[in-house]
């Protein structure tokens, strides 16, 4: 039997049944398999695939909405993969029109990889900033913070909600009150009995990832970092936004190293919602 051509097979709705499926696509493509992060992109998320008729997926992305339900303010788009034997025919590029176009006018907001910046960019996306991927086992030191730090518990829900809308610029409550389960850690920053900055650190393989990190000013966010990589034997990776340069370099003192730099991009908005002078990192470059 004749295999079908890859521009006649269906695009479906990818489940949580996929993950599987997801993650051997991952590996397939020599990225990790990221089994958790996949669970929690395909839970909050609306996942996209293409099947392989001889088995496993051709290609995959994930999408995730944020603000209303039924009218979102964001999407951001991530994990777009193409199978390493189906690559370079088109496959990604349909998969993405297929996401823009069924997306409307909202807008859309992705990280991209020096490899898929051009493809981005030939569809309409636009290059609105950089984040800084750096790892590393943090080395603690220094005088002590003067912000004090908690672990987060079920009474902060709402206010880290509500704080999390304020300063991402559109509601995600569907991905911040997974974050109990899904992280290891969620500590808050607090000055009079209010909260002025939370964090999460999650695990991916081998290392925790720090995000979202959202502070009230640099200090805050040190302060975060350092009591998340208290309670932790494992190296840390976060993903933050290269215009908070005091943080990067506080970083790299403290022993993580740039691995990556990713572009921000958009579509259909100048730039980002939200107030980016708090936001440090995001929960997940796959989640826009």
């Amino acid at each position: 039997m004749s295999t079908p051509p890859l521009s006649t097979l269906p695009i479906r709705r990818l489940t949580p049944r996929d993950l599987s499926a997801c993650a051997d696509l991952s590996e397939d493509r020599g990225w990790p398999r990221e089994e958790h992060k996949w669970g929690l992109l395909l839970a909050a998320g609306r996942g996209y695939g293409i099947d392989d008729p001889g088995g496993g997926l051709v290609a995959a992305c994930v999408v995730t909405e944020y603000g209303s339900r039924y009218r979102p303010d964001l999407c951001g788009i991530g994990m777009v993969l193409v199978a390493q034997r189906h690559a370079r025919q088109g496959v990604g590029r349909r998969l993405m029109r297929h996401v823009v176009a069924e997306r409307g006018v909202t807008p859309l907001t992705l990280y991209a990889t020096p490899y898929g910046r051009p493809l981005y960019e030939e569809l309409g996306f636009k290059v609105t900033g950089s984040s800084e991927m750096v790892l590393g086992r943090f080395a603690a030191g220094g005088p002590p913070s003067p912000v004090g730090t908690r672990p987060a518990t079920g009474e902060d829900l709402a206010a880290l909600v509500r704080l999390d809308e304020e300063v991402f610029g559109a509601d995600r409550t569907h991905v911040i009150t997974r974050l109990p389960a899904f992280a290891d850690q969620v500590r808050i920053a607090e000055e009079g009995g209010r909260i002025i900055g939370y964090a999460a650190a999650w695990p991916n393989m081998d290392t925790h990832v720090v995000g979202p990190l959202i502070a009230r000013d640099t200090e805050t966010a040190k302060a975060l970092v350092a009591s998340l990589a208290a309670h932790t034997d494992r190296p840390l990776r976060t993903d933050v936004d290269v215009r908070h340069e005091d943080l990067l370099a506080w970083l790299k003192e403290h022993g993580l190293s740039t691995v990556g730099v990713n572009a921000v991009m958009t579509y259909g908005i100048p730039d980002l919602p939200g107030d980016w002078t708090r936001r440090f990192a995001p929960v997940t470059v796959a989640a826009g």
